[in-house]
């Protein structure tokens, strides 16, 4: 028999296309250097789309961003998203150069994506990062990279300081009073009263908080139209510009790799350049502020005077962590303010990071009475001869004096015993009756506080129940004594009735009560509205009583029927059925 063999139809296998992207970059913005990204995005663009083996995954291109760093080149951060996400490849880019002048950020950006099985081609040095010698080549090339970026650096720093030398600014800055027209500086005439006056109220006394307060008060913002805080404000009074000349190289980048800057405090030279254009401030009052810059600085806080400080402020010590101690005012329900005193550490980074104890004023003022010898605490004898307090644990303050020696003493807080004496006990009670003081105000009835009895002046109290027929009831009733106090209670019903009546309104307003009537006192069945803006007005009630009281004939007719009607034979009966009761349901015998 002969054998028949079927052969299936074979599908060529297509290659996948690996995605790949390209990454250019200038750092210098000039018509040139753009010219140059344009050529590089189509080249790139072009170079991808025409091999078949390719699909284009985009070019990334930053223009005029220095490749020292990475963070700020936002087009290359998008490129390693899309790598991230799996979108990429292969990454093509012209040199080294272009990806990264940073070693650093080389190797790691190249790691990362070795990791992510990404390769990175550079043209220009024939390099391929997941090679066998690739990362030690982009190592060596790098470096030389880095060396070349600081040695233009250098140069750029050379050429800066020959023109500072001939007195030639670096750049076109922008400065508040002036403005550029052609390569002089100009007077702008509204900014430059507004300059005249800040220097002017500083010698006045006005510390750079209370300048910059009034300036936004006035509707005054900075050119940028930001608010005027301290420290644009100390910009303004320090800088010498405005007295017409110029100072070079008051700032100096300290590493061209991370580009940070510092102030020069005589690290760099620096040039003084005169008369270089017109003077809003003149040389004399310019130096009159930077003295008075220093004669506040020298006295620390106390140079400020829009600070609220005591004769506490800088001496108070903390014994963990060295921060000095600061006050703040603290509110109580009441409305009234005291004052505690905190270590710097704990206000602003939380008990955790230091477990020192607070200490109210107060306290301290004690103790340093005691320490002192006085009857009470005297500013002037505390600032004459305490240096520091230092507080030790939970218990301890450490007097040092100026005289060198030093008082240790124990202390306990009795903030609460000296703030709750009995007259505040009493205004706070009276508080917490109001519904209007009360803190848990939303928790009470409209009337909470509200009626008072005319005859002993306690507060009426609420009592709910229920009829008959399930209907809740709210009832008002007097809390003093009953066997001095006979005043009638109130229904709810009908002390909304009355409100609503007296205030002429269609129904019951609780806002509009609270806005208008201040309270409502009950005599007998007479209701007495006391309005807020000083009149009263009253209404009668009689609520339908539930039941007439009984008399003490009738409460001994009814005794004598109960007797009658419980024989001994129904008290038999009803003891039986009590027992039967139990033992069905198992009660315990008594």
């Amino acid at each position: 028999m002969k054998t028949v063999e079927k052969i299936e139809r074979k599908l060529p296998v297509l290659k996948t296309r690996k995605r790949v992207a390209a990454y250019a970059r200038v750092s210098m913005e000039s018509e040139r250097m753009q010219h140059s990204l344009s050529a590089q995005v189509s080249y790139y663009s072009a170079l991808i789309q025409k091999n078949p083996e390719w699909e284009y995954a985009g070019v990334f291109a930053d223009y005029g961003i220095s490749g020292t760093v990475t963070k700020k080149r936002d087009e290359f951060n998008r490129m390693l998203a899309e790598c991230e996400a799996g979108n990429i490849d292969i990454i093509l880019t012209k040199s080294i150069q272009r990806f990264a002048r940073n070693t650093v950020d080389l190797l790691n950006t190249v790691r990362h994506l070795k990791e992510l099985g990404i390769e990175v081609r550079f043209e220009k040095e024939n390099i391929n990062s997941l090679s066998g010698d690739g990362e030690l080549m982009l190592s060596i090339l790098a470096s030389f990279a880095q060396e070349e970026s600081r040695s233009i650096s250098e140069n750029v720093r050379w050429a800066t300081i020959k023109r500072f030398k001939q007195g030639i600014p670096n750049g076109k800055f922008t400065i508040f009073g002036y403005e550029w027209q052609d390569d002089k500086l100009v007077i702008v005439p509204d900014e430059a009263e507004i300059i005249r006056w800040m220097y002017a109220e500083y010698m006045k006394g006005a510390s750079r908080i209370e300048i910059g307060r009034a300036l936004m008060e006035r509707g005054i913002y900075t050119r940028q139209g930001k608010p005027w805080v301290d420290s644009n404000v100390k910009v303004i009074l320090t800088n010498i510009t405005y007295t017409g000349n110029m100072l070079f190289q008051k700032e100096y980048c300290e590493d061209p790799i991370t580009k940070h800057r510092r102030k020069n405090y005589g690290e760099m030279p620096q040039y003084f350049v005169e008369d270089t254009h017109e003077a809003i401030i003149p040389m004399d009052e310019w130096q009159a502020v930077q003295a008075e810059f220093k004669r506040r600085r020298d006295l620390g806080p106390f140079g400020n005077k829009s600070l609220k400080l005591s004769a506490f402020s800088t001496k108070i010590t903390c014994g963990c962590c060295g921060k000095h101690y600061r006050h703040s005012g603290k509110r109580n329900t009441a409305g009234e303010v005291y004052y505690v005193w905190t270590c710097q550490t704990k206000s602003q980074k939380g008990a955790s990071a230091c477990h020192s104890k607070n200490i109210p004023e107060k306290m301290l003022q004690n103790a340093t009475a005691e320490v002192l010898g006085l009857d009470e605490f005297d500013e002037d004898a505390f600032s004459q001869q305490i240096e520091e307090v230092i507080v030790i644990g939970d218990d301890t303050l450490t007097f040092r004096f100026y005289d060198g020696h030093e008082v240790t003493t124990k202390w306990q807080s009795t903030a609460k015993t000296d703030w709750w004496t009995d007259e505040r006990r009493k205004l706070w009670g009276e508080r917490h009756k109001r519904k209007d003081t009360n803190p848990n105000k939303h928790l009470f009835y409209e009337f909470t506080g509200f009626i008072k009895c005319g005859c002993c002046g306690a507060n009426y109290r609420c009592q709910s129940g229920k009829r008959k027929d399930g209907t809740p009831t709210r009832s008002w009733y007097c809390t003093g004594p009953k066997d001095q106090c006979h005043n009638p209670g109130i229904r709810d019903e009908t002390m909304k009735r009355l409100v609503t009546d007296v205030l002429g309104l269609d129904e019951f307003d609780e806002a509009a009560m609270d806005a208008q009537i201040e309270n409502a006192t009950i005599l007998d069945h007479t209701v007495t509205f006391h309005f807020r803006d000083g009149h009263t007005e009253s209404r009668d009630f009689l609520d339908k009583r539930h039941g007439t009281p009984w008399t003490e004939e009738r409460r001994e007719k009814a005794r004598e029927s109960m007797k009658a009607a419980w024989t001994d034979e129904r008290r038999e009966a009803m003891s039986e059925r009590i027992k039967k009761i139990r033992s069905e349901k198992k009660w315990p015998n008594p």
